[in-house]
């Protein structure tokens, strides 16, 4: 398939954490642009969706995808506000997803596998949860049903009991400017990525996003809880977790806990501890997540 530069798939209403939030964790090609999202597609076969995390972009996947698209045509995504994505007005992750189908159907992608970084994970896994017929094997890389847990280190959250937290942070992030951006997610830059090249990386895609655009994200991601909806997820999935922050056996436990008990009402969802790369698994050790990805595929058919 080869899809024309910028290409109008179609036109409808618009509307535009894991930075703050995992301080505390230690979250050949052709383009065609959406209202919500850009792609970029390459290779031959079995269709493949990659989404990136918060403030990023698709070249976050840029080992992966040349490993993926020798066999795969791989559909990688770069979401409006982030990472130099041009921002939308009112853009938020129901508009993505929405998107997503359309895009998924109007180009008649079969089943598509769908990996996803973050708060990708967390698409890909809201993807297969609400369309469970569209969506084909799905892997969250450090993605979770509900992000919530991470801030408040237990299950028993809610989107109420975090509702004036995400108010508040959204407001925060709507009054940041983008050098402000990236000087807090340097903060917590560690939590993220090993080497200073990765680390300045992910600072320089931070402070090429819209605030605005983060700031509605993070707030849907608190006020978004598909933990029930897991059961309703047909095709395999693998949740890949990384701990590599942490430093003692109780800390990497505590952690595996709490993302076991999120997939806990899936029936079809295997989890994966990474114990020793931070959440940008796919720059820290790609050769390892290439790994774990194509496993997964071929023991799953695909």
């Amino acid at each position: 398939m080869k899809l024309s530069v910028n290409q109008p798939i179609y036109r409808r209403r618009q509307f535009g954490i894991i930075g703050m939030f995992l301080i505390w964790l230690v979250g050949s090609s052709s383009a065609t642009a959406m209202n919500s999202f850009v792609s970029q597609v390459s290779g031959e076969g079995h269709p493949i969706i990659l989404i990136p995390g918060l403030m990023s972009n698709g070249t976050v996947w840029d080992d992966i995808n040349q490993q993926l698209s020798q066999s795969n045509q791989v559909h990688v995504i770069s979401i409006a506000g982030f990472a130099g994505t041009p921002a939308i007005k009112n853009q938020s992750l129901a508009s993505v997803k929405t998107d997503l189908i359309n895009y998924i159907e109007k180009h008649q992608l079969n089943k598509p596998v769908v990996i996803g970084h973050s708060l990708g994970g967390f698409m890909a896994l809201w993807l297969a949860s609400s369309h469970p017929e569209t969506i084909g094997n799905v892997i969250s890389v450090d993605g979770l049903p509900f992000i919530g847990p991470i801030f408040t280190r237990s299950n028993s959250s809610t989107v109420e009991s975090l509702a004036s937290q995400a108010d508040m942070i959204q407001g925060m992030y709507h009054k940041m400017s983008q050098q402000q951006l990236a000087a807090q997610t340097k903060q917590g830059i560690y939590i993220q990525a090993t080497s200073a090249e990765n680390q300045a990386r992910i600072i320089q895609m931070a402070a090429q996003s819209d605030p605005v655009s983060v700031g509605n994200a993070i707030h849907e991601l608190l006020s978004t809880d598909i933990r029930k909806d897991m059961a309703t997820i047909n095709s395999k999935s693998l949740l890949i977790g990384a701990s590599g922050a942490f430093t003692t056996k109780e800390q990497h436990q505590s952690v595996k806990s709490l993302y076991h008990e999120q997939i806990s009402n899936a029936a079809n969802v295997e989890l994966i501890m990474n114990t020793n790369d931070r959440h940008f698994i796919m720059l820290d050790n790609p050769n390892w997540l290439i790994s774990q990805i194509q496993s997964f595929l071929s023991e799953n058919n695909q």
